[in-house]
């Protein structure tokens, strides 16, 4: 079995990091492919527009912020694992809420991102 392991970010990644964090849609929205689509709260969220509209109120609209903590590849996917933060309600979620994003990247823009908070294994 292929254990993951710690990496830089990829260029992309780290252009979505930032844009996030700057509170810059437009900026997010062009680090996507036209068709690519995120999984963000058990939704699926398909193509530019939609991840727009996402990303305008949901990412940017609640000032969320990110700051990595852990960067791993695994089999061509980047996971980034962040402490998550902003304006967004925070009823029922941890003082300190780590959320695990799995991007995969074609061609320098990110087609899928799987947004997910990941609860402790007891494996």
């Amino acid at each position: 079995m292929t254990t993951p392991t710690s990496t830089a970010l990829p260029p992309v990644v780290a252009e979505y990091l930032a844009a996030v964090n700057a509170f810059d849609l437009d900026r997010m929205v062009a680090t996507f492919a036209e068709d690519a689509y995120v999984n963000d709260a058990r939704r699926e969220i398909g193509g530019i527009a939609a991840i727009r509209a996402w990303a305008e109120k949901e990412m940017i609209g609640d000032h969320v912020t990110m700051q990595p903590i852990e960067v791993v590849a695994h089999y061509g996917q980047t996971i980034v694992r962040s402490r998550y933060d902003g304006t967004y309600d925070k009823t029922n979620l941890p003082t300190e809420l780590v959320m695990s994003d799995y991007f995969s990247v074609r061609d320098g823009k990110i087609v899928s991102l799987a947004v997910i908070r990941n609860q402790p294994s007891p494996y």
